[in-house]
């Protein structure tokens, strides 16, 4: 069932990526941000905090998650630290997903023929 609830979340948020990318005029690359922005937002007033406990994985994967996280991890270091937590928290949090998209956009430019357009 778990598996389900992910896969219902995590395509939900296509979806509306899809919608996006159809119905508007707005680049890949905007949409991609306005879903970190909206995971910060829904993270900040703690509104996606009960989805990732439903759907888990569904929630957590999307970019949306990767805003939900820095803002966790804000939240976190705020209360360890203090101010200096408003700092520290979000690059503290979303160091492994950034050092893990370097790494794969490193590996695979080892194995394709980057292009100009």
């Amino acid at each position: 069932m778990d598996l389900l609830k992910a896969f219902f979340v995590g395509g939900l948020i296509c979806v509306v990526g899809q919608v996006l990318m159809d119905l508007t005029k707005l680049t890949p690359g905007r949409i991609l941000v306005g879903f970190v922005v909206a995971g910060v937002f829904l993270g900040a007033v703690g509104v996606y905090e009960p989805l990732v406990n439903w759907a888990g994985a569904g929630a957590t994967v999307p970019l949306t998650g990767f805003g939900y996280n820095l803002v966790k991890g804000t939240k976190e270091a705020i209360a360890t630290d203090g101010l200096a937590g408003v700092l520290t928290g979000a690059l503290t949090a979303g160091a492994g997903g950034v050092t893990a998209a370097v790494l794969c956009g490193l590996l695979v430019s080892f194995v394709t023929k980057p292009r100009a357009k």
